[in-house]
């Protein structure tokens, strides 16, 4: 509960055991007596006509078009893909047919406030279709929720709205913040390890356009030329278990690390393996995530691991020398499922060698910076996650009257 808010004076049991006690008077309600969700209708892009009316889909506004097929303010709930989705519009949109909606034809509760109480159903842990996850609607009625009179509907809503707006307002400051922390960090890897620490350095071009210029003393060499290549290769599915027999195994991306990977698979006899301190590079969707390899991996159809050869390439830089080829990966990318790149795509890329000496330097430097960087991420994150658990218990707290908001703001 709020700290600065009290609760109310008088309460009855609901009769819902997780629900707990509510204000006395205060209904308990199935959302099917609250609200009807409507469907929405079909409408795909090509058929949409000039306008200046929302589209909206399960996850938001996905264009605009001429007519709405909601009246008023609205709210629009996702039926497939982000089911369970909530979204608010003041003014009429079109729903479309991945959606349910409702609007004061639907309802005879204050919309925002119902905004609020849908937000906090976990509509979203319903789902009735495991190939794709859709919102049931019968299932949807059966939650329950508090129904306060229109006229406390009207002031939590006066009150969620000033609290919730400043709260998400915060929010996207935490989500810009390290977004542009992850820029910084992009920028400050680029431009050092293709311009090296000395900013008075000569400089030459490099011939790549996305690289630019680079000191005059650097070579440039094709990655294939300073690196051992090994491509993976996924064994038979029987080979390969969640037992801790074998070695442990990776698939993919997915299971890196923010430094070594975290495997779920093991492997009896892996048909490739990385070696421990190899690079590990993503080559199908996302291509180019990079990680370290901790100990010996078995690698699938996925990964491809880097040995530098270390008379001409120290580890450490070419881990972020790589960062910096991802762009030059994603246009090498091709493929009809999904994008992938060949070995050959990937040892002709063009890599910047520096002497070694050099080369620990840029790496000892980066290490600090991005260090920094990393961490500054991780605060930004941190409050991201606690705010918004407060937001989350926040709503819960004023929709199920465990706190009176008829006082505040007035």
């Amino acid at each position: 509960m709020t700290a600065d808010l009290k609760p109310y004076p008088h309460y009855k049991p609901s009769g819902v055991e997780w629900l707990g006690d509510v204000p006395a008077h205060w209904e308990v309600r199935r959302l099917k007596n609250i609200c009807r969700l409507a469907y929405g209708d079909s409408l795909s892009a090509e058929n949409r006509a000039d306008g200046t009316v929302p589209v909206y889909g399960s996850n938001g506004q996905v264009g605009v078009h001429s007519n709405p097929n909601t009246s008023g303010q609205c709210l629009i709930v996702g039926r497939k893909g982000s089911f369970g989705k909530v979204h608010y519009s003041a003014e009429p949109v079109f729903a479309i047919d991945t959606t349910f909606f409702v609007d004061r034809r639907h309802t005879g509760a204050n919309i925002r406030w119902l905004y609020y109480l849908l937000v906090w159903l976990p509509l979203d842990a319903v789902s009735k279709d495991s190939a794709i996850p859709g919102l049931n609607r019968e299932d949807a009625y059966r939650h329950i929720g508090c129904y306060p009179p229109l006229a406390e509907q009207a002031a939590i809503v006066r009150y969620l709205d000033h609290t919730d707006g400043r709260i998400r307002r915060y929010l996207r400051s935490r989500e810009r913040l390290i977004e542009l922390l992850k820029e910084y960090r992009q920028a400050t890897i680029h431009e050092t390890v293709t311009r090296g620490l000395d900013p008075d350095v000569p400089l030459k071009p490099s011939g790549v356009e996305w690289i630019g210029d680079i000191p005059a003393h650097w070579e440039r060499r094709r990655l294939k030329q300073a690196v051992t290549l090994m491509m993976g290769q996924s064994p038979p599915g029987s080979e390969c278990s969640d037992k801790p027999i074998g070695l442990p195994f990776l698939q993919g991306c997915a299971e890196f690390g923010e430094r070594h990977p975290s495997p779920v698979q093991f492997c009896r006899t892996p048909k490739k393996v990385s070696p421990m301190g190899a690079i590990l590079l993503s080559v199908r969707a996302p291509v180019g995530r990079l990680n370290i390899a901790d100990q010996e991996y078995g690698i699938g159809r996925g990964l491809c691991a880097l040995l530098p050869h270390q008379r001409v390439l120290q580890t450490a830089f070419a881990r972020y020398q790589l960062e910096v080829l991802e762009p030059g990966l994603r246009l090498a990318s091709t493929g009809s499922l999904y994008d992938a790149v060949s070995v050959g795509n990937v040892g002709n890329q063009p890599l910047l060698v520096p002497p070694l000496a050099e080369q620990a330097a840029i790496a000892a430097y980066l290490d600090k910076q991005t260090a920094a960087i990393t961490a500054a991420m991780t605060r930004a994150q941190r409050e991201f996650e606690l705010l918004s658990e407060y937001r989350t218990r926040l709503i819960a707290d004023v929709v199920t009257g465990q706190v009176d908001v008829r006082e505040e703001g007035t």
